[in-house]
């Protein structure tokens, strides 16, 4: 459905078709409208949709190709897996195109790290189990996303503690079995030293104890009674990740 807004700026252009890549609407070499047709879509002037395609194309999502015009970039972004769950449920794929996923692993272990057993209300030495996976783009790894979910979430989801991939998402799971609304909480990111298992997941080649830094985003997932799981993203260097 055409977006339309009365008054739209070049931020609202912009973000639109921002939304669509995030969302895997509009895959990498994919044509964007033309600027008459954007013009005509938002009722704005060739001016705004000048500006709205340059803020794209600064964030290195959109490229211009000639004749073609202006397209997506081949690998513009590298979401969150809480974006991931968002574009999943507005009926997008699990992956971009190009996207893939490896190193799967399932284990269930005693939960000593203070963030995480604060995010959990887990005591240290309690278990969880922990889900692991590194994402790739174009066979390249790209992030490493570790999820680790207390027991009671578990219970009601059992899948979450069987090897392989999820076929579907948890927090509809958890839902669907509990009648409980699940709830994610503010996404933060910071920056810290990459951990040797980190850097053997995203392939960098460092020196024995050299210093590699990394960003982390994590997010906690809670229903109206206490907190359902946590989740961490670890960043290849120079990925480019949208942050809300």
């Amino acid at each position: 459905m055409a977006f339309r807004a009365q008054g739209a700026g070049y931020a609202d252009v912009a973000e639109h078709f921002r939304s669509l890549i995030k969302a895997g609407e509009l895959a990498p070499g994919d044509a964007l409208p033309s600027v008459s047709e954007i013009r005509e879509q938002f009722d704005v002037a060739a001016k705004t949709v000048s500006r709205a395609l340059a803020v794209l194309k600064s964030e290195g999502l959109v490229t211009s190709r000639g004749a073609l015009g202006t397209v997506v970039a081949k690998s513009p972004l590298v979401i969150t897996g809480a974006d991931r769950l968002n574009r999943m449920a507005k009926g997008g794929e699990r992956y971009a195109p190009g996207e893939t996923s490896s190193g799967h692993r399932v284990m269930r272990r005693s939960v000593h790290d203070e963030e995480v057993c604060t995010a959990l209300d887990l005591e240290p030495g309690d278990e969880a189990v922990i889900r692991i996976r590194v994402f790739r783009q174009d066979d390249k790894p790209t992030s490493v996303g570790i999820s680790i979910y207390p027991p009671h979430t578990v219970s009601a989801v059992p899948e979450l503690g069987e090897d392989g991939r999820m076929v579907a998402q948890f927090d509809q799971l958890y839902q669907e079995r509990t009648g409980r609304t699940v709830v994610k909480g503010q996404r933060t990111a910071h920056a810290r030293q990459a951990s040797p298992d980190e850097l053997a997941a995203l392939e960098i080649d460092a020196p024995p104890y050299s210093a590699v830094s990394v960003m982390v985003t994590s997010v906690t997932f809670h229903d109206d009674e206490r907190p359902l799981g946590w989740w961490e993203d670890v960043y290849a260097p120079g990925t480019r990740v949208p942050l809300s």
